[in-house]
């Protein structure tokens, strides 16, 4: 299950840049949304699957898809749209894992200094990685404060609702959960893809992207990630995140012609063991 969801998660960076020319954000992720539901809502009738119990239940699931689907994905694909590579976009959402393993290691004690070098050499990658992208040479290779400030919001989103979920939610059936996170999360972005100006086009490509980003990526990658969650602790589940960038840049490297320079590579790799620093402090003994 883990690397199933690592594949298909890192393909939802690469669906954002292949479907970007051909739509505005919200209004791409709107229509994904209502999809999704619909698919959820048929599967959820045949199968007679119950609704989670209780208001309380429900709002918590609510407030994850806010955070998780219309804060997470709206962030990452709004920074594509301004311009952001689909690498460097799953790099920043990469470093999910420190943020999650320091505040869980915060609410429950001191952070060690073993946990500070692990998220000073993560925020370090990132620096490295993001320094040479500023007025970038080439298509999906710039990064501006506008698309920098969007991909940092989605990573604030969905550590938020990763923890969230971890805390308050108790066990229930994925396609009723997945459901009613979804129709809070098209209640948020509707209102905000009313006010694009730009049409939706459809075509081959973004016909193509819809159908992955609702079968693949929310039917799929979603459910999975709640699962996830669901099954383990949340800093070790997050420490998945950090396999995408990679995976990521690989991808968009072979359909987009991004480029791999030493630079990202020493930056993903800082990354990746900072991350491993602050989610190995963070076991038991």
């Amino acid at each position: 299950m883990p690397a199933v969801f690592v594949l298909i998660w890192s393909t939802g960076f690469i669906v954002a840049r292949y479907g970007m020319p051909h739509a505005p954000p919200m209004t791409f992720l709107a229509w994904r949304y209502a999809l999704s539901i619909a698919c959820l809502g048929a599967w959820i009738a045949a199968a007679r699957v119950p609704w989670p119990r209780g208001r309380a239940q429900w709002g918590h699931l609510a407030v994850t898809g806010v955070l998780m689907h219309a804060g997470y994905l709206g962030g990452v694909w709004a920074a594509v749209k301004a311009g952001m590579g689909a690498g460097l976009s799953a790099l920043i959402v990469g470093l999910q894992p420190v943020l999650t393993a320091v505040w869980l290691s915060g609410t429950g004690g001191r952070v060690t200094a073993r946990q500070w070098l692990g998220l000073a050499l993560g925020f370090a990658g990132l620096v490295l990685v993001v320094s040479h992208k500023f007025g970038g040479g080439g298509p999906g290779d710039t990064a501006t404060p506008r698309n920098l400030a969007y991909a940092v919001g989605a990573l604030l989103a969905i550590t938020a609702g990763t923890l969230y979920q971890k805390r308050h939610l108790q066990p229930c059936d994925v396609r009723t959960a997945n459901t009613v996170q979804l129709g809070a999360a098209l209640l948020v972005t509707l209102p905000l893809a009313l006010l694009e100006s730009e049409p939706m086009r459809w075509n081959a490509e973004s016909a193509g992207a819809m159908a992955w980003s609702v079968l693949g990526l929310t039917l799929g990658g979603s459910s999975l990630l709640y699962l996830l969650i669901q099954r383990g602790a949340a800093a070790s589940v997050s420490s998945l995140m950090y396999l995408v960038p990679p995976c990521t840049a690989l991808i968009a490297w072979l359909l987009f012609g991004e480029p791999i320079t030493a630079t990202t590579l020493a930056g993903t790799a800082l990354t990746a063991v900072g991350v491993a620093i602050v989610v190995r402090a963070t076991r038991p003994r």
